[in-house]
């Protein structure tokens, strides 16, 4: 099984790839997609879309897992990732790939053992687990954590986890967390 993990954001889209063969996962990639802030939020929107296209072609998961939206204080920031996680989620579906939705406590939980865990001590963590070299950036780590949580919970998703272009999801309760742009991938370290 080969996982894409998403972490969405308008101006650093953190993505990773995992595969799991047997009980042991390795790394196959990972990036962040990085738009200006300067750019309208539908210019963002479109240079998210082709990095991600870009990512699934070059990757060709089998599934995704993306993390559940958060409410921040800021509603407007909620609105904005409410919009690149819907690209994602096209993307996904475009690509036929099933998609499961993690709460961000149950990701930190899952990589880390606390579900409150900082950003740098998941991303210690997976270099840990996957057997990295250095250490991702966080909004790639984050992804790479989030494919790590679906492939050590799959098996609770039954029926869902072979659906092509479902949404499974895990009801966990959330913890409060083509034209321009820089698309950078990493291949494997």
């Amino acid at each position: 099984m080969i996982v894409i993990g998403l972490d969405p954001g308008t101006r650093h889209f953190g993505w990773g790839v995992v595969e799991k063969l047997g009980t042991r996962l390795f790394h196959r990639a990972h990036g962040i997609i990085h738009t200006s802030e300067t750019d309208a939020l539908c210019d963002r929107l479109v240079v998210i879309e082709a990095g991600l296209v870009a990512a699934v072609e070059a990757h060709r998961p089998t599934a995704a897992s993306v993390e559940s939206i958060f409410f921040d204080k800021n509603v407007q920031s909620a609105v904005k990732l409410g919009h690149a996680r819907g690209v994602a989620l096209l993307v996904c579906a475009r690509a036929g790939l099933s998609v499961a939705e993690y709460a961000p406590a149950l990701v930190k939980r899952a990589v880390s053992g606390n579900g409150r865990a900082e950003k740098s001590q998941v991303a210690q963590m997976i270099r840990v687990v996957l057997g990295l070299a250095t250490v991702p950036i966080a909004d790639a780590a984050d992804a790479l954590a989030v494919a790590v949580t679906h492939l050590q919970h799959s098996p609770l998703m039954g029926n869902n986890a072979g659906q092509r272009g479902s949404v499974a999801r895990l009801k966990q309760s959330a913890q409060p967390s083509r034209p321009r742009g820089n698309i950078r991938g990493r291949s494997p370290v």
